[in-house]
């Protein structure tokens, strides 16, 4: 077989065991039971509380870059998980937004959500049960 072939049949190869790995990812990182359904619902108030978040330079300037690399790739026409897959298809976004936005929770705590937070108190209380947060706040 020709050099050049077999080149290509292992970058094929490889960035297909990449999306493979990174579909069981996304599967293993969804939010159980119905979080998912909140976190599509309250996807408008996320996408509005993610540049407040990644704006704000009182947060960990690693924190920061996740949320602007989290809205380079909502931003991007290409998804990384087709459509056409059930439930994966049509939730990717939902589940890389509540994945980084628990990451950012651990590193930057549960006031910086609160303070940014755009929507109602209800919405509140859904994102933090799909960062991992107790639903209110301990006193």
């Amino acid at each position: 077989m020709n050099t050049w072939w077999s080149i290509a049949l292992a970058m094929t190869g490889g960035v297909l065991l990449f999306w493979l790995l990174t579909l069981a990812a996304l599967a293993l990182a969804r939010p159980r039971g119905n979080l998912l359904a909140e976190a599509i619902r309250l996807l408008p108030d996320l996408l509005r509380l993610i540049p407040r978040l990644a704006r704000d330079r009182t947060l960990p300037r690693g924190v920061r870059v996740r949320l602007w690399l989290l809205l380079a790739y909502l931003a991007m026409p290409i998804d990384l998980v087709p459509d056409f897959i059930p439930v994966l298809g049509y939730a990717d976004d939902a589940i890389v937004v509540a994945a980084v936005l628990r990451s950012v929770v651990r590193h930057a705590g549960a006031d910086a959500l609160a303070r940014h937070w755009p929507g109602t108190d209800d919405g509140l209380i859904a994102v933090r049960r799909l960062t991992g947060l107790p639903a209110t706040p301990a006193t």
